[in-house]
């Protein structure tokens, strides 16, 4: 994702998060472990118990689950945490990052905002093949009228804008850096200014702050903690504790189900999410990453590449992918979760990096 925010706005920021939420999860005192079954486990939403089960109960190698361990410190890993049908397989730490740090998800975020897209449509706030400009008004972009007249909300939701990736910054939401390039839907571009806005539309359709939508509709009733930080006419990155970012991709692994509680009910619209959702860049959903298919674009470029997104992956992993190494990686075949904070493993990239290949290589040898 584009910038991080400066020093100061951090600290400032990481205080407003410790605020928001009063209970936040610790490894501490843990239910004690248990084998797992194919039944989904949901933590309490409230309170610090999460079940766990062992690497040696599920018949993983340990000795190469210690040699990721390495590898991963070496990567520049803070959090690492694995889910087995929703318990506790892996929680791991690194140098001062523990348990109760924050830290940003940077366009992994992308993916919470495409669910919470799909609630405001079920709640009939809105509708996303309507034009984004009944919601933000006419003069959004710098587009012509009859070209920004074809974009749509789903449009934001794909990458499909045709607004143009190329700016200066690509995290600008002003209408001067939102100029035409090519219809709405005939090109796919990796660009964050465009799909931003989607905040701006969800809190004109709700009535409500796009903070206070995500803490009614998802954070507070799957137990998360965390807070939606926003540069000014830029980007809106979401800060959290590692488990709150292990919630949200169990969240996803039951295809917005919490338990007993539907949080996303439409199924259909869910399905859309995780499946190609256009026919430019088939590894793409609603601001979804999708292995499996046999071709896929990255950021920045308008390469189409064969193959399957992350090789070395199951077939029917989807993930939630940001700057500098952010992974929530979802497997249903395997009922497994994923998730990676830290600094960058690979050098700069804004969603898949190298390292993705790398990291599942090792997990195969251990994981059984």
């Amino acid at each position: 994702m584009g910038k991080i925010l400066s020093g100061i706005t951090i600290l400032l920021c990481v205080t407003l998060i410790l605020s928001c939420k009063k209970s936040v999860e610790s490894p501490s005192n843990p239910i004690p472990p248990t084998t797992t079954t194919d039944t989904l486990y949901f933590p309490p939403v409230t309170g610090n118990a999460w079940q766990t089960t062992t690497p040696a109960s599920l018949g993983w190698n340990e000795t190469e689950l210690n040699n990721l361990y390495t590898y991963l410190q070496s990567e520049n890993t803070k959090a690492f945490i694995i889910l087995k049908n929703g318990k506790i397989v892996v929680e791991k730490y690194f140098g001062t990052f523990t348990a109760d740090s924050l830290w940003y998800w940077a366009s992994a975020g992308k993916t919470v905002t495409a669910l919470l897209t799909g609630i405001a449509q079920q709640e009939d706030l809105l509708n996303i093949n309507n034009r984004t400009s009944q919601y933000l008004g006419t003069g959004w972009t710098s587009a012509p009228l009859d070209k920004e007249n074809l974009i749509t909300i789903k449009n934001q939701l794909t990458m499909t804008t045709g607004l143009d990736d190329g700016v200066p910054d690509n995290d600008c939401t002003l209408p001067g850096c939102l100029l035409y390039k090519a219809d709405a839907g005939t090109r796919w571009a990796y660009h964050t200014g465009a799909y931003t806005l989607l905040d701006n539309v969800i809190a004109k359709a709700s009535g409500v702050s796009y903070n206070t939508y995500f803490q009614q509709k998802i954070r507070d009733r799957i137990g998360m903690n965390g807070l939606w930080i926003q540069t000014p006419n830029s980007n809106n990155v979401l800060y959290s504790n590692a488990r709150s970012m292990a919630r949200f991709g169990l969240l996803m692994l039951n295809k917005g189900k919490w338990d007993n509680t539907l949080i996303l009910s439409d199924t259909n619209y869910f399905n859309s999410q995780v499946n190609t959702s256009q026919n430019i860049n088939q590894g793409y959903g609603y601001l979804t990453w999708l292995n499996g298919k046999s071709t896929f674009m990255v950021p920045t470029l308008q390469a189409v590449f064969s193959g399957p997104l992350i090789p070395n992956a199951p077939a029917d992993l989807y993930a939630a992918l940001g700057k500098n190494d952010q992974k929530i990686y979802v497997v249903p075949s395997q009922k497994l979760v994923v998730i990676r904070m830290g600094n960058s493993a690979s050098g700069f990239s804004l969603a898949l990096s190298g390292f993705d290949n790398e990291l599942w290589g090792k997990l195969n040898a251990i994981i059984k």
